[in-house]
């Protein structure tokens, strides 16, 4: 069989080549085009044709996903219609690498008369794309991966990379926090941690409580009833331990089935508040290698919150 692993070395090193190139030739042109975004009043539309279109399709996800306001428009469609979903604060990233692409160029003259921003992004800067611009990004590549050099190929990747660059410092200018990612992805796992806060999880009602006197017999018959492996210490409202599985099996094995539960309780057991984030609160039991939190509100006793709960987000 063909070993076609070093077909694969060789496309990693020419289109990684192609992003390196990108970063010895960037200039100032990056730095306005940045303000140029921030200081937008409308959206950072997207547009390309065939590869082109691909790519920028992910790059307006990319931005609406990080906290800039992004779309993508197929040029054709735009031709016959979707131009209307364009507004004058907005401004118009055009993708291309040739920089000759018919329908990119058919756009220009209706968002110049509208006076619509046109970025230009493209790997010939001698281009009409790149001439008829407000800004330019240049997008040049010395080499497709294709050994054809004619698959878009190194031209995507640093088309990609340039877009995930542009994402990356708008993030950093605008100092954009996982809270502001997680209310732009609610359904994912990370989204609903980062909104969930540990009282929304946690367990309220029928804790497993028990007081420093309660006896072994009855220590068992209330960690068992509640099925939550652990039993909380208090005496007077004020927590003054835990009891766990462990704690009940070690207490087993030195022979202490008359112990009361002061004897066998952990004392100063790790708390959290009921306000924390639960990715918080996630981050706090991995780290200290525990699966349930006291929680607590207000200097009281509120609910417990379990690892299983917070990985079930």
């Amino acid at each position: 069989m063909q070993d076609f692993t070093e077909i694969a070395k060789e496309v990693f090193n020419i289109e990684a080549n192609s992003i390196l190139y990108l970063k010895e030739h960037l200039d100032e042109n990056f730095n306005q085009i940045i303000d140029c975004i921030l200081n937008l009043k409308g959206r950072l539309v997207i547009t390309g044709v065939g590869k082109s279109g691909h790519i920028g399709a992910k790059i307006a996800a990319t931005l609406a996903s990080t906290g800039t306001p992004s779309f993508f428009i197929h040029p054709t469609e735009a031709l016959h219609g979707d131009l209307g979903m364009l507004r004058q604060e907005d401004a118009l990233l055009a993708i291309s690498n040739s920089g000759e692409s018919e329908e990119i160029l058919r756009l220009i003259p209706v968002i110049q008369r509208r006076g619509i921003l046109l970025i230009a992004m493209s790997g010939d800067k001698q281009s009409t794309l790149a001439r008829k611009g407000d800004y330019f990004l240049n997008i040049f590549t010395q080499q497709e991966a294709c050994p054809l050099q004619l698959a878009p190929t190194s031209s995507t990747t640093a088309t990609l990379a340039m877009g995930d660059a542009i994402a990356i410092a708008l993030m950093r200018a605008r100092n954009f926090k996982p809270e502001d990612f997680a209310l732009f992805h609610p359904g994912g796992s990370l989204g609903r941690k980062l909104l969930t806060k540990v009282k929304d999880v946690m367990v309220d009602k029928n804790l497993p409580i028990v007081s420093p006197k309660t006896n072994f017999k009855d220590l068992i018959i209330e960690m068992t009833s509640k099925k939550l492996g652990v039993c909380l210490v208090l005496d007077s409202h004020k927590l003054v331990g835990i009891i766990t599985d462990g704690d009940l099996r070690r207490a087993m094995t030195e022979g202490g089935f008359n112990a009361l539960a002061s004897e066998i309780m952990s004392v100063n057991p790790k708390v959290i508040e009921s306000e924390m984030m639960a990715i918080e609160a996630e981050k706090f039991m991995v780290a200290h290698k525990i699966k349930e939190l006291v929680v607590m509100q207000e200097g009281r006793v509120c609910g417990i919150v379990q690892l299983y709960d917070i990985g079930r987000i």
